[in-house]
């Protein structure tokens, strides 16, 4: 497979995003990086993000409620490009009906290669790295030739 390179400038573009029973553990985490956080763009899903904003003095780019497509949305923005790391307070006990687009969100992640932190521990690391305040170059898997070969099949049907 080929690869490309993706560029992570400094400020960093960031998702937030916490189940329900995760949502004080992310509202504590982010309280206490708040002065490193700010320094970067903020994203979140609707209620984390309306949570975090309550609570704390910090802008945060506010998408849909994720069991109605803001888990999506994040997917989305990663495959742009546009997302350059997820920390993503999961809960592993608690089924949800929207468990799908949870692990598709942890996919697309994998898949673009995006750090994620999916509890406290791997946060904190992410957050401490020397990397958050530098730019960072970093592989992906080049997908071109599997759009352009999607393009050829549907010319042909």
């Amino acid at each position: 497979m080929k690869y490309t390179q993706r560029h992570m400038n400094h400020p960093k573009h960031i998702a937030l995003v916490a189940h329900d029973n995760k949502k004080n553990e992310i509202l504590a985490w982010v309280s206490e990086h708040a002065p490193i956080l700010e320094q970067h763009h903020l994203y979140a899903t609707g209620t984390t993000g309306a949570l975090l904003e309550h609570n704390l003095d910090l802008t945060i780019e506010k998408l849909i409620s994720g069991p109605l497509g803001g888990d999506q949305q994040v997917g989305a923005l990663i495959t742009e490009g546009s997302i350059d790391m997820l920390i993503f307070f999961w809960d592993p006990f608690e089924p949800l009906p929207h468990d799908p687009d949870v692990k598709a969100l942890l996919r697309i992640a994998a898949v673009w290669n995006v750090p994620v932190a999916c509890n406290q521990a791997s946060a904190d690391f992410l957050i401490k790295s020397p990397l958050m305040g530098e730019h960072y170059t970093h592989s992906v898997p080049d997908y071109e030739h599997y759009r352009i070969k999607r393009r050829n099949i549907a010319e042909t049907n």
